[in-house]
């Protein structure tokens, strides 16, 4: 199993968490954002910086994925496409993307945008917590323990 991690808006509360576990399990990990983000240095990762533009690192990382292997992504739209390729996807807040959910998660992220296009304010997240980052943590090392 190879990791992903879309980098573009990884929060800096996750970096140790995931370099611990990439570097407990031996983890072939690619790191892939349109700039320069800094995990860890480690013999298991290795960072892709692709062109600046919308999706381009999420068709960089589905261009990669096989079957089985594991998406670290907030993008709804890319954990979709993992979980078509029969891939794992979970999200900076410890959400685990499944057949049987996402598309749920989809439809709601679709309503939202076109609220927002309609020109309604919205909220936006919430602000990414310690709590979040445990609860990042627990999912991810579950995942890790099943494989």
């Amino acid at each position: 199993m190879t990791l992903y991690i879309d980098a573009d808006a990884f929060p800096n509360l996750l970096k140790p968490i995931v370099f611990r576990a990439i570097e407990r399990l031996s983890l072939k990990t690619l790191v892939i954002a349109n700039k320069k983000v800094n995990i860890g240095t480690s013999s298991f990762i290795k960072y892709l910086v692709v062109n600046q533009g919308a999706d381009e690192a999420d068709n960089k990382i589905i261009e990669l994925l096989e079957e089985g292997d594991l998406v670290i992504t907030a993008d709804i739209p890319l954990a979709n496409r993992t979980i078509e390729k029969k891939a794992h996807a979970i999200d900076h807040r410890g959400e685990t993307y499944t057949k049987d959910n996402i598309k749920e998660y989809l439809a709601v992220r679709n309503l939202m945008q076109e609220i927002r296009d309609s020109g309604e304010l919205t909220k936006g997240p919430a602000a990414f917590t310690q709590k979040d980052a445990q609860k990042f943590a627990n999912s991810l090392n579950a995942f890790l323990q099943k494989i």
